[in-house]
């Protein structure tokens, strides 16, 4: 069965990466812990209510624990992976749409199609900073190739 757990938001990737030493530490039977980006403030968790108790017992940031299943279906859509071909180019003009960087613009100075991530320069930086992100988290603006034809 898989459960929910309540978590502080921003801080799901702490929570699953102290339940997974504790987990392995304890030897408890989980299957698995993960926390989709589109749920803010959760973290899923299969396994039996009782090894979730222990695993999450003393566990910083974990707020609580809804004791009713989830329904896999509910949730599919959110662990479906979804590989999409990068189409994205080096000197593409994009804007970051999650994490700290959120709103910012950049220049694409580097595209890495196997860990699917793109290195960018910020355009409204004073210094040119280059920031390393997931393309899931990027939205093209503006091709390079309409810049050269305008």
């Amino acid at each position: 069965m898989i459960y929910a757990i309540r978590t502080t938001s921003g801080r799901e990737e702490m929570v699953i990466d102290m339940m997974s030493a504790k987990i392995k530490k304890d030897g408890l039977d989980i299957k698995s812990i993960f926390h989709p980006a589109e749920i803010k403030g959760y973290v899923f968790v299969e396994g039996s209510p009782g090894n979730i108790h222990k695993a999450m017992r003393g566990i910083m940031n974990v707020k609580g624990f809804i004791e009713k299943p989830v329904d896999f279906e509910q949730i599919r859509h959110l662990v479906d992976i979804k590989k999409e071909q990068i189409n994205i180019n080096e000197g593409d003009t994009v804007e970051i749409v999650g994490g700290p960087f959120k709103g910012e613009k950049g220049k694409v100075t580097r595209v890495d199609q196997v860990k699917n991530e793109v290195t960018i320069e910020l355009v409204d930086a004073s210094i040119p900073i280059p920031v390393t992100i997931a393309t899931e988290f990027v939205k093209l603006i503006k091709r390079a190739k309409e810049e050269e034809e305008s």
